[in-house]
């Protein structure tokens, strides 16, 4: 826990929490992987829409696909509940949903191969798409030798559970403390490791503006500073379910920056091209992007507001 000093009931609530965390994870390996998959899609699709980020994700559909109706955004709304409630399911057993195992179809394989075999770090990149934790256990079962950038949960004892279960097979966790162009990072590509990173979610503090359906977001420039820094790709990957607790993780033609002399303008473009692969993602499967968080600025959120939406 640091330095930082926290109160005793602070530390009381943390401990609760972490026990809570025990129970689920031990009754949810109890389970076949399928039942609990099932398990956490049908809990989410009861519970997500009583829930006031059920109107966030409404106005996030909104916000993107303007010209669909409301039956439409109905099922989409039911399908994002269903694969996140699966998905919290699938994280205590993660080990159980490796390529390996026979769950996870590899599209594009031979691109890993390659990244393994050649030495050189890249910098992968995605979003929080399906079961997002499908990525990082498809890059380390391939050889590579990769750090997963991640936040970190806000009580230290879960942490400190999430990355163990995913040490054990492999995937490094790390979160960075140093913004997005985090000494972490730097590090491991200095060594020759590759790093992952998501790159779907608003990032305001130094955030390059790029287009997302239409509307300007803030993105993290650090994936775009870091390939062009150690002059390397950003390698985007995506995941896609396909029938309950299976699915196909796809690798992916390697992003090439520019680099024209001019670094501010290189950076710019390597961010809108990243935020134009999410948004080619999200328009593929929309009912299996991560809708619930504010990915568009306030003054979006305010016009629908103020249209009655």
């Amino acid at each position: 826990m640091g330095d930082k000093r926290v109160s005793f009931g602070q530390d009381l609530v943390w401990r609760l929490e972490a026990i809570g965390f025990d129970v689920f994870t031990f009754l949810f390996r109890l389970l076949p992987v399928d039942a609990a998959s099932w398990l956490g899609g049908a809990l989410a699709r009861l519970i997500g829409p009583l829930t006031k980020t059920h109107r966030l994700a409404e106005q996030n559909l909104r916000l993107a696909f303007p010209e669909k109706d409301a039956a439409w955004r109905a099922r989409i709304l039911g399908e994002q509940w269903e694969c996140n409630g699966r998905t919290v399911a699938e994280f205590p057993m993660m080990d159980r949903l490796l390529p390996s195992t026979g769950r996870v179809e590899i599209v594009n394989g031979e691109r890993l191969a390659q990244i393994a075999a050649g030495g050189k770090p890249v910098v992968f990149v995605s979003g929080h798409f399906s079961n997002w934790e499908v990525m990082p256990a498809a890059i380390v079962n391939s050889g590579i030798n990769c750090e997963i950038t991640y936040r970190a949960a806000n009580n230290p004892y879960v942490d400190r559970r999430i990355r163990d279960s995913r040490r054990r097979y492999g995937v490094k966790l790390f979160a960075p403390k140093g913004g997005d162009g985090a000494r972490e990072m730097l590090e491991a590509l200095g060594k020759g490791v590759s790093v992952a990173l998501m790159n779907d979610q608003k990032f305001n503090r130094g955030g390059v503006a790029a287009p997302f359906f239409g509307r300007p977001v803030m993105a993290a420039p650090g994936p775009t500073r870091l390939a062009l820094r150690f002059d390397t790709v950003l390698q985007p990957m995506s995941v896609q379910r396909t029938k309950g607790a299976r699915f196909r993780a796809v690798v992916h033609e390697p992003i090439v920056l520019e680099r024209t002399g001019d670094r501010t303008a290189d950076i710019e473009a390597g961010v809108r091209r990243v935020t134009a692969f999410v948004e080619d993602r999200v328009r593929e499967r929309p009912g299996e992007w991560f809708w619930v968080h504010r990915r568009w600025p306030n003054e979006a959120y305010a016009e629908l507001e103020a249209a009655g939406g």
